[in-house]
């Protein structure tokens, strides 16, 4: 019997790794592989991540590194991450702005982690000190990634953790930056990865930062729900809007007009032209991104919407259905459990 004799013409899976969607696959190897990369990105890890604060920290750094984890801790109905609020000596730190926050732990008595977001923002060069390098030198044996945010790129490379990596920094510092640590190969990059070391150049690079994190962690649904949550994206870029607008750009704005045209969904070819792709393009884009194509994209942002009304509000679920762009209840109660595995009564029941 030959191999290709074996291979099934038509595949049915349930898959609770994607809320548990139920998924008819005619071409299986391509599809199922996304589908099963998805699976292995949706863990259920509780992931630990130590926020280690200077004197004359930035409030907005700082909220765009713990909100969006926060989000997805909600989003997902489960603790997906931990974190605990550092510094060099324990006891309390003023952000920049005078916000006085009581850190848990000093960094040498913090048992270590996934990730160590190092966070100085302002005084950088004062907290660049033979104290700081060596306890950073410490850290880097107890975690698994150190983030350099905003500033803490500068602190990084000085206790040396940062020779022959690539690195990015607040863009302000840039040139004193590779000035100073030549053997770092400093690159003008939002976000920069290199292998156990991230690093990224200011307050909304951060958030960035933190919500390509949560999409690698736990699939790029949730990421969406995350951005959504915070309106990121629902403005086209100037970058994005150009005719070269990369194609992840294209998908963020597509995505963006969605959200916006929930109650009366426009047709997908209608969304292809408005972010300048072709109907074929804009369906390799979506899949590339999201492991399906844009119908089923649109299908999952509606009924995340349906989902959201039906925790936070009392309105029936018949005007849920039509701000959610479905014809009737039932057609959208029976995608809603097809969606999330559980009843639209029995979601709302719980959330009260």
């Amino acid at each position: 019997m030959s191999c290709s004799s074996l291979r099934p013409k038509c595949i049915v899976l349930s898959l609770a790794g994607l809320d548990r969607e139920c998924v008819k696959f005619e071409k299986p190897i391509v599809r199922i592989w996304s589908i099963f990369v998805q699976i292995w990105k949706s863990s259920n890890t509780t992931r630990t991540v130590g926020i280690l604060l200077f004197e004359a920290f930035s409030n907005h750094c700082l909220a765009n590194a713990v909100e969006p984890l926060r989000a997805a801790n909600t989003l997902a109905r489960k603790r997906l991450y931990d974190w605990q609020f550092l510094s060099l000596g324990g006891g309390t730190v003023h952000s920049s702005s005078g916000l006085p926050v009581q850190t848990e732990l000093s960094l040498s008595d913090h048992g270590g982690g996934d990730y160590l977001f190092v966070m100085p923002s302002y005084n950088f060069r004062q907290h660049a000190t033979g104290q700081c390098s060596r306890a950073l030198r410490a850290a880097a044996k107890r975690y698994d990634t150190l983030v350099g945010m905003d500033m803490g790129s500068w602190l990084l490379a000085s206790a040396g953790l940062l020779d022959g990596r690539r690195a990015t920094i607040h863009w302000d510092e840039l040139v004193p930056f590779a000035e100073t640590f030549p053997e770092v190969d400093v690159v003008e990059n939002r976000t920069v990865k290199d292998e156990n070391i991230l690093s990224c150049g200011g307050v909304t690079t951060t958030f960035e930062l933190v919500l390509g994190l949560i999409e690698e962690h736990h699939g790029p649904m949730l990421g969406l729900e995350v951005s959504s949550l915070f309106m990121y994206g629902e403005k086209a870029t100037i970058l994005d809007a150009r005719p070269s607008g990369t194609r992840p750009g294209k998908v963020r704005m597509a995505t963006a007009i969605m959200r916006r045209n929930i109650e009366a969904p426009l047709s997908v070819p209608e969304i292809a032209r408005q972010v300048g792709l072709t109907d074929k393009a804009f369906n390799k884009a979506c899949t590339d991104t999201y492991g399906f194509g844009p119908r089923r994209l649109y299908q999952a942002i509606r009924l995340r919407e349906a989902r959201r009304l039906a925790e936070h509000t009392t309105i029936s679920v018949e005007e849920i259905a039509d701000r959610s762009g479905y014809q009737n209840a039932s057609a959208l109660t029976r995608a809603f459990k097809q969606e999330f595995g559980v009843s639209f009564r029995a979601m709302r029941s719980a959330s009260r």
